[in-house]
């Protein structure tokens, strides 16, 4: 009995130990698609990517866009298929991941779960909104989800 209470003192040192040696675990940050112009035509979102990268595993995306009135263009979120897809803006074998109506309020939350090439467009007006108000940007997050 007398062993097993010098033990006690030795695991808790232990666990201290491991508590300060191993980093805390990095959070993911949550990222405005344009920031204060949100996701609209005629924005420049690959120097967004540019300027808010690098991205990681586990960040958020959140597209925010108006829904369709009188006085605005509807736009969407699709994921495309491939890199050729993307730079053509071809839809056929894209997937719709935020429609019309998602964007609005706080918007529509997309998190980087995979480390892979994320090919976003607006699939409005049959492509319009990707091909002319360039709407589309190309993130592949880090692995890593610490930041310095």
């Amino acid at each position: 009995m007398e062993a097993r209470g010098r033990a006690m003192p030795a695991v808790a040192a232990a666990v201290l130990v491991l508590l300060v040696l191993v980093p805390e675990a990095c959070r993911a940050e949550r990222f405005i698609v344009g920031d204060t112009a949100r996701w609209t035509w005629g924005y420049n979102y690959t120097d967004w990517v540019v300027k808010k990268g690098p991205f990681f595993q586990n960040d958020i995306l959140v597209f925010r866009y108006d829904p369709p009135n009188t006085t605005t263009h509807a736009h969407s979120v699709y994921m495309m298929k491939n890199l050729a897809d993307y730079q053509s803006c071809n839809l056929n074998a894209s997937k719709l991941v935020a429609d019309v109506m998602q964007g609005a309020g706080s918007g529509f939350e997309f998190v980087l779960k995979k480390r892979k090439m994320h090919y976003f467009v607006c699939g409005e007006r049959g492509g319009i909104h990707c091909n002319a108000g360039q709407m589309k940007f190309i993130v592949k997050p880090k692995s890593s989800v610490c930041r310095d």
